[in-house]
Formats: C-alpha cells, structure tokens, sequence
C-alpha cells in the first residue's frame, strides 16, 4: 500500500487547520505545501475544500454551546436574534463581491506578485494597527454582544478584503474590527463566529462546482486531511484565545513579512507554481 498520499493529506490538513484562523492566510500556505507537496491539481483543490471542512467543524465545536444557545433562542430571544442579525450583515459583503468579482479576481490577482505583495502589506498593517491600539485607550466593545448592526457591516466589508489573494479572511477580519475599536478578544471571536456561515457556504459551493471530481478511492484521504484539520485547528483556536489574552499580534506580522519573502523567492526560483 502507498502511504505517501495519506501524508501528503496528513500535512495539508495540519497546514490548513493552523493557518485558518490566524491572521496569516491559509490559501496562501495551502498553494506553498501543496506545490512541495505536489498535490495541487484540480483533485487537491478539492481536496482543500475537504479539510476546510474539518476546520470549519473544529470552531463549531468550540462554541457548540453558544451556536445552541443562538439557535434556541432564534425565535423568542432579543439578543440571540441580534447575534446573527450582525453575522448575517457581516456575511452579506463578501458573498455579493464574491458572486460579482470572484471570477476576475482569480483570474487577476492571483500571481506571485500580489500574493506577496498582500502578505508584506497586511503584516506592515498589523504592525500599525497595534501601534494604534496602544494610543487609542480602552476598546469601544469589549464582547461581541455588544455589536451593533453598522459595527457588523464594517467587519464584513474588512472581511470582504480577503478576496485578494494572501490577505487572510480571519486576519482582515480581526485587524479591521481592532481598527473599529473592539477589544483584541471580541474581534478575533467575532472572525470565528463569521468564519462559520462564510466557509461552509463557500465549501458547499465549491464542492458543488467540482462535483465531478468526487471519487470513492479518496475517500480515505478525506478522512485523514479532514480528522487532521480538524484536531489543528481546534488547538490552534483555544491555542489563540489563550495567546491573546496577554500578547499582541506582533508575531504574525513579521511572520508575514518573512513569508511573502519565501513567497516571491520560491516564484523566483520557479519552486513553487503559484499561478495555479
């Protein structure tokens, strides 16, 4: 038996589940491992949509409690109501801009040159966000219950940022509602509770697109990149929530910049296809 293939989805399934909720950009990595790991064709593509899904069920299981909570009260309790009133509106920028300019934007964007560019550019940005953070005095939110619809509608829109390619859709999310003025703890809790309409929406999409690819000999890979996925990434969320709460996000920042280094360089040295 050739075990090679259930590590290839072993790697890209750690690689996703850590690198999706942090502000570093996971497609970005995804591209990177896959290309090294040669499995970025149209099967892995699919595949990505797979693990994605493991990650996406590691951040529901950490909230289970609350997404019941909201799904109980739906119909009878103001503030459960208001809850997803606000993912709702910060859900609805990325999906219109992304029906209307996903297509021109893949076709676009997504080269070497952007890719780095966003990563070094996000990582110059996280740094004066935190700069700012420092001077602006105490957080006009501190919990995500206390949001309010236009404060939603400006976490979509940064959420929206994310279309271009290396941006990373949990740290627009969290850099702009830091820039909005809500604690480092409520913008980062906020990015998972979106992340979870967002990705799923998006998985079902892509899955229905790349239907055709569905093959039952995958099916042990799925489950290895999916069981991977999800074990990362529910450690790398309690892992962040925990980081937070006495650090900055310093430490990504010159981690971006560092990696849209590796980015431009392993273009360079044709080591990576990063147009695919």
């Amino acid at each position: 038996m050739d075990y090679y293939p259930l590590l290839q989805a072993l790697i890209l399934g750690i690689v996703e589940g850590l690198t999706e909720f942090l502000p570093v950009s996971s497609t970005g990595h995804l591209i990177l491992a896959g290309s090294l790991l040669d499995f970025n064709d149209a099967r892995g593509k699919l595949f990505e949509i797979v693990i994605q899904s493991g990650a996406i069920l590691a951040v529901c299981w950490e909230y289970r409690a609350r997404i019941g909570a909201v799904v109980r009260g739906l119909t009878s309790e103001k503030s459960a109501q208001k809850f997803a009133l606000n993912v709702a509106i910060a859900f609805t920028p990325l999906a219109a801009l992304g029906l209307l300019f996903g297509k021109f934007i893949k076709a676009s964007l997504f080269n070497p040159v952007v890719v780095a560019s966003t990563f070094i550019l996000g990582g110059f940005i996280i740094l004066w966000a935190e700069r700012r953070t420092v001077t602006a005095g105490k957080p006009r939110i501190v919990d995500v219950d206390d949001l309010q619809p236009l404060d939603a509608l400006k976490l979509g829109l940064a959420q929206a940022l994310a279309l271009i390619p290396g941006t990373s859709r949990s740290g627009a999310t969290i850099i702009g509602g830091m820039l909005f003025g809500l604690s480092r703890k409520a913008a980062t809790e906020f990015s998972f509770f979106l992340a979870i309409p967002t990705l799923i929406i998006a998985s079902i999409y892509q899955l229905y697109k790349e239907r055709e690819l569905l093959a039952f000999n995958d099916f042990g890979l799925w489950v290895v990149g999916f069981v991977s996925a999800f074990v990362s990434a529910f450690i790398c969320v309690r892992w962040l929530l925990r980081y937070i709460s006495t650090h900055d996000f310093t430490i990504f920042a010159w981690y971006r910049i560092a990696f849209g280094v590796v980015v431009l360089a392993t273009w360079q040295l044709n080591l990576v296809t990063w147009a695919a």
